[in-house]
C-alpha cells in the first residue's frame, strides 16, 4: 500500500505541473499510458473486454471520468496536497448515496467521523484565506462523482472481473479525452511528452499495489495506509512546487484524514 501510495502521489504532483496544459488532454494520457497494461491483463488472460453489465460498466466510466477531470482542474486552483484531502471525501458521498438508494445502514459513531471530516472542510475554507473557491467547489463535486462510482461499484459486484471495470472506465475517458482536446491541444514539449506518458504508468501501478495490499491483509489495517498518500503528495507539493500550508489548512486536511481513517476502523472490525 505504501508503493501504491507513492505512485499515486507522483501522478498527482505531474498533474500539477502540467495544469498549463488542456485538462482533457491530460485526461486523455492519463487513460492510454494505463489502457496499455489493462489490454495486456485482459488478451493474456482471456477475459472477455466487453463484460456482463455494460450499462452498469458505461455509467461508471462516465461517472469516473467526471470525476478525475474535475480533480485535475482543481488543480489549478489548490495546493495539490488540499485538493486531494478533499477529493477523499468520496466515501462519505458514498456512504450517504448508500443510504438513499441502497437502503444501508450508518452507525452513530460513524456520523460522528463524516461530521468531523466536514469540520475540517470548512475550517479549510473558513480559516484559509488562500484556499481558492472555484477549486474547492471543483474538488467537491469531484468527491461527489467518487461516491457514484462507489455505489456503482458495489452494484456490480462480483459481475465483472475488476480488470474489465478499469479497463472500461479508460477507454470512456481515454476516448472523452480526446475528443474535448482536440481544440484545446498543446503540443508536448521535451519531457513534457514523458510526463504525460507516466500518467499511466503511476496510475496503473498505484492500482495495482492498492489491490495486492487489500489481498493480501485485513482491510482494517491496510486502508488507512492509503491515505499516506495525503502526506507524500503534500511533501511533494511543498518541494516541488514550494507551496505553502497555513496551519490551519494542515489542521482541516488532518480532521478530514482523521475523520476517514477512524470511519475505516470503525466500520472494518478487525476479524482476528
Amino acid at each position: 500500500m505504501l508503493f501504491s501510495t507513492l505512485a499515486f502521489a507522483f501522478m498527482n504532483v505531474t498533474v500539477k505541473y502540467l495544469t498549463h496544459m488542456s485538462t482533457f488532454q491530460i485526461v486523455f494520457f492519463r487513460s492510454i499510458g494505463s489502457l496499455f497494461f489493462t489490454f495486456s491483463f485482459l488478451i493474456k488472460n482471456k477475459i472477455p473486454m466487453l463484460g456482463n453489465n455494460k450499462i452498469l460498466l458505461i455509467s461508471r466510466g462516465l461517472a469516473g471520468v467526471v470525476s478525475m477531470a474535475l480533480f485535475f482542474m482543481s488543480t489549478k486552483y489548490l495546493p495539490i496536497g488540499t485538493a486531494v484531502s478533499l477529493r477523499y471525501l468520496g466515501p462519505i458521498f458514498a456512504a450517504l448515496f448508500a443510504v438513499i438508494l441502497l437502503k444501508e445502514r450508518i452507525k452513530p459513531l460513524q456520523w460522528f467521523f463524516f461530521f468531523m471530516a466536514f469540520i475540517g472542510v470548512l475550517i479549510l475554507k473558513g480559516f484559509d484565506t488562500e484556499v481558492n473557491w472555484f477549486g474547492l467547489i471543483l474538488v467537491l463535486i469531484s468527491a461527489v462523482f467518487i461516491g457514484v462510482v462507489y455505489i456503482i461499484i458495489s452494484k456490480i459486484g462480483k459481475g465483472d472481473h475488476p480488470v474489465v471495470i478499469v479497463n472500461y472506465f479508460l477507454v470512456i475517458s481515454g476516448s472523452i479525452g480526446a475528443l474535448l482536446s482536440i481544440n484545446n491541444w498543446t503540443t508536448p514539449v521535451g519531457k513534457e511528452w514523458l510526463l504525460l506518458l507516466s500518467l499511466g504508468v503511476f496510475g496503473y501501478y498505484g492500482s495495482v499495489y492498492m489491490t495486492k495490499a487489500l489481498q493480501m491483509a485485513a482491510t482494517n489495517i491496510i486502508a488507512p495506509i492509503k491515505y499516506i498518500e495525503v502526506i507524500f503528495t503534500l511533501l511533494l507539493g511543498v518541494f516541488i512546487f514550494s507551496e505553502n500550508y497555513t496551519l490551519w489548512s494542515l489542521l482541516g486536511i488532518a480532521l478530514i484524514i482523521t475523520g476517514l481513517v477512524l470511519n475505516i476502523l470503525y466500520k472494518k472490525p478487525s476479524k482476528n
